[in-house]
């Protein structure tokens, strides 16, 4: 029950729209409308003293006029300015130049109006100086026809301004449902990136401690059952842990991220960076904790999560690349002017076995040290070891009045 060219602006397709249920209906209202007033005409004329011819004429032209009116949709223009014509010589041709007119005014924008609208009513003087109206004086028809023409106008131009608005409201609301599925994808996707930067930086560093140890005890088949069975516990715990990370998760990738559920995650900070040493040394790396940072806990908890992230991530690398070399973490801030973290170690003593995917742990620790407003930077040393240097911010806290 909606007008075939407002189907057609809801929903363009590039095919012409075909008449609905309502534009037969109206269309033919409009033809019966042009036909009465055609009749109505007729009779006057005949009632006039009008010359055989020009009164035939004058009725093939209106009658032809009544049944252009059916081609008013898809030549609105055309049929308006046909009718301008037409009109001026054809009395009987009023009605269908008056569909004419409104259609123009709802399927076109202003500026035809504004033409052929002016034309038609500039020629309504000359059309009843000519041929007066035996029963109204001059002004009186010329005044009642030109309101009749604006009033025709104006209601089609409000029509044309009903169906803009719906036009714009359904956009508007298109493009607000648009907007939100970009939201959404986009939240999804930065939600994806967050839980694969935390699997990367756990599980890499579980895994590549059952590295060290699995290839520890195939390398020292031989060695103290002492040995053998810390290094056994130590796989053990390690992948308990590792099993135990990818399990939570897993689970928030199931419940769906949030706010809660990131919260109720376990979160290390920079207190846990003695912890992280410790179980690097248990694997056997050499590593070389230079702390110096006054207090600790007044670093923010972000700041302190990135820089444990990034010191983790860096022990890693030093693991898989640099195997045997002596490893130094060097903690440096204060507050107002930011926490340095470094992780250096010199050649690798042995050439390290090649690991698919390398770099890309570099790659996210530049991002995370970036969405805090921090920098890092990392490359080789002029020894030809490797050092990782970021710095975070750490403003200072306002004191407690």
């Amino acid at each position: 029950m909606l007008p075939s060219a407002l189907l057609h602006g809801l929903d363009p397709d590039g095919r012409r729209p075909r008449r609905t249920a309502r534009d037969w209906a109206v269309d033919t209202c409009c033809f019966l409308l042009a036909v009465f007033l055609f009749l109505a005409s007729a009779v006057t004329l005949r009632q006039a003293d009008v010359p055989g011819g020009l009164a035939v004429a004058d009725v093939v032209l209106g009658a032809l006029s009544c049944g252009a009116v059916w081609l008013r949709r898809r030549w609105p223009v055309g049929l308006a300015v046909a009718m301008v014509a037409v009109g001026f010589v054809s009395s009987t041709a009023g009605g269908a130049g008056a569909v004419a007119l409104f259609t123009l005014a709802v399927h076109r924008p202003f500026r035809y109006v504004a033409w052929i609208g002016g034309a038609d009513l500039a020629l309504v003087p000359v059309y009843y100086w000519l041929r007066p109206d035996p029963d109204l004086p001059f002004a009186a028809s010329v005044v009642f026809v030109v309101l009749l023409a604006v009033s025709v106008i104006g209601w089609g131009m409000f029509v044309r301004s009903k169906r803009l608005l719906m036009l714009s409201l359904r956009e508007r609301a298109r493009r607000a449902e648009t907007e939100a599925r970009l939201r959404a994808e986009q939240a999804q996707r930065l939600a994806r990136e967050a839980i694969a930067r935390e699997m990367h930086d756990v599980l890499a560093h579980r895994l590549t401690l059952l590295s060290v140890h699995a290839g520890a005890l195939e390398f020292r088949p031989d060695a103290p059952r002492e040995e053998i069975a810390r290094a056994a516990g130590v796989i053990r715990e390690s992948a308990h842990e590792a099993l135990q990370d990818l399990r939570e998760i897993i689970g928030v990738l199931r419940a769906g991220e949030s706010d809660d559920a990131a919260g109720e995650r376990r979160q290390p900070t920079l207190a846990a960076l003695d912890a992280l040493v410790a179980e690097c040394r248990e694997a056997g790396m050499k590593v070389t904790l230079e702390h110096h940072v006054a207090d600790p806990a007044a670093v923010p908890a972000s700041v302190g999560r990135t820089a444990y992230r990034i010191a983790q991530e860096a022990l890693t690398n030093a693991r898989k690349h640099a195997p045997g070399a002596e490893v130094t973490l060097r903690l440096t801030g204060t507050p107002g002017e930011g926490l340095t973290v470094t992780v250096a170690n010199p050649a690798p003593t042995s050439e390290p076995t090649p690991v698919p995917g390398s770099g890309q742990g570099l790659i996210g620790l530049t991002e995370r040290a970036t969405l805090t407003g921090g920098r890092l930077e990392h490359g080789g040393t002029a020894d030809g070891g490797f050092e990782v240097r970021a710095w975070l911010p750490w403003g200072r806290t306002a004191p407690t009045p």
